[in-house]
């Protein structure tokens, strides 16, 4: 029954494309439309095809993490541009649609982000060996988008020109205070106090990304300026001039929007600006990957724009400024794949071979999802007056505007 069931699910999955599969008995079987690179796996017992066929996301990332499901060449890439491609031409078995309803439920309810389960859901990713984390990221630990300015950059560049176009957009000046939600390793914050002369407080849930915070706080000299603690952004008793988020609204689940943008409000002061920076999604609100859910990143979710700014409007914020960033974060994920890969020796010394096999599929799968399944990154700047920016985008490009002014004298 449960090839029967499989055999059909994948002809209704892969429309386009071509994929051979070694099944368990021996068998070859042909799927797709014969268009592109074949790609080619053999998968080794029949209870894998039992548990792609019941939850295709998790059953495909799991054989995959424990060499059940093999391709040939280890093409990983080429495989899951393949299913990707498809999953967004909305190529769905008609049988598993019930499932994905039942999976956003589930997903909601999944999402109850009490300070508690925040803190342990912080703890499964953040809290691993920052060892892991030097394998592949830049020197200031930037674990998010990188900004592309130009396509020769380097992943340092990018990184520290993500900070400057944040820096600029909450118009940071000598002393202003400012709250970091989820500053992870410290990295922005000691920028806006090392740079900008900002005074800071970061909050994150993370044990291991708080003790680094403050070494390098205090190595730089800096811990008069900033404060980084261990506290859950719900708690904050301070006004701050300015509020900031980078990557952390990815992790606050959808039952609690209004309550975070009550406490960005709150926290704001009344000419102040914020800037929220999170992955996106560009279609309608839907639920995590289940493989996602369980492996990387435990209650978080991709939020659309819709229910985000349903959230915002009704919290007494004013949107100044939404920018879209499309292919950045594919470009960052497609670094950090490629230095990870070239240290993987290192990987596997600090764990084993399943969670390396697991981190490049999560780092694939997650790039390919920004190129080719409507996944971005929002930029929302608000505050509670509309005066509280300059009314075009001319102050965050000063070269663009003196070439403009010196072309009109």
């Amino acid at each position: 029954m449960w090839e029967r069931l499989f055999e059909t699910a994948v002809n209704q999955s892969v429309r386009t494309g071509s994929l051979t599969i070694a099944m368990p008995g021996g068998q070859v079987r042909r799927y797709g439309d014969g268009t592109g690179p074949e790609i080619a796996i053999a998968i080794d017992d029949s209870d894998t095809l039992k548990r792609i066929v019941l939850n295709p996301e998790l059953g495909v990332g799991e054989a995959y993490m424990d060499g059940r499901l093999t391709i040939e060449g280890d093409d990983l890439y080429g495989f899951l541009t393949l299913g990707i491609r498809n999953v967004a031409a909305g190529n769905t078995p008609g049988f598993q649609k019930p499932m994905k309803a039942l999976r956003r439920i589930r997903n909601w309810v999944g999402q109850m982000n009490t300070a508690t389960k925040a803190r342990r859901n912080v703890a499964h990713h953040y809290d691993l060996s920052s060892g892991l984390y030097d394998l592949f990221l830049d020197a200031d630990r930037q674990y998010s988008c990188a900004y592309f300015a130009r396509p020769d950059m380097s992943l340092e560049e990018a990184q520290a020109a993500k900070k400057a176009h944040i820096a600029a957009k909450l118009l940071i000046e000598p002393d202003l205070s400012v709250l970091d939600i989820g500053c992870g390793w410290g990295g922005l914050g000691l920028t806006l106090a090392r740079d900008y002369g900002a005074r800071v407080v970061g909050v994150t849930l993370s044990r291991e990304q708080l003790k680094i915070a403050q070494e390098r706080a205090a190595v730089e000299g800096l811990d008069g300026r900033v404060d980084f603690r261990l506290m859950d952004y719900r708690h904050v008793p301070e006004t701050f001039d300015r509020v900031v988020s980078v990557g952390m609204f990815e992790h606050v689940g959808q039952p609690h929007y209004r309550e975070y943008f009550r406490q960005v409000n709150e926290r704001l002061k009344p000419d102040g600006v914020a800037l929220i920076h999170t992955i996106g999604r560009t279609d309608p609100p839907s639920a995590t990957s289940p493989w996602i859910d369980k492996y990387i990143f435990p209650g978080g979710y991709v939020p659309s724009m819709s229910e985000t700014m349903a959230a915002v409007e009704k919290e007494d914020l004013y949107p100044c400024d939404v920018e879209v960033w499309r292919l950045h974060y594919a470009e960052t994920l497609k670094a950090w794949h490629d230095r990870f890969m070239a240290r993987r020796d290192e990987a596997v010394a600090l764990y084993d071979e399943r969670f390396c096999r697991m981190w490049r599929y999560y780092l694939i799968a997650s790039e390919l999802t920004f190129r080719l399944n409507r996944q971005c990154v929002f930029q929302f700047q608000l505050a509670h007056h509309q005066e509280a920016v300059p009314l075009t985008r001319d102050y965050l490009y000063p070269a663009d505007r003196e070439a403009r002014q010196m072309a009109a004298e």
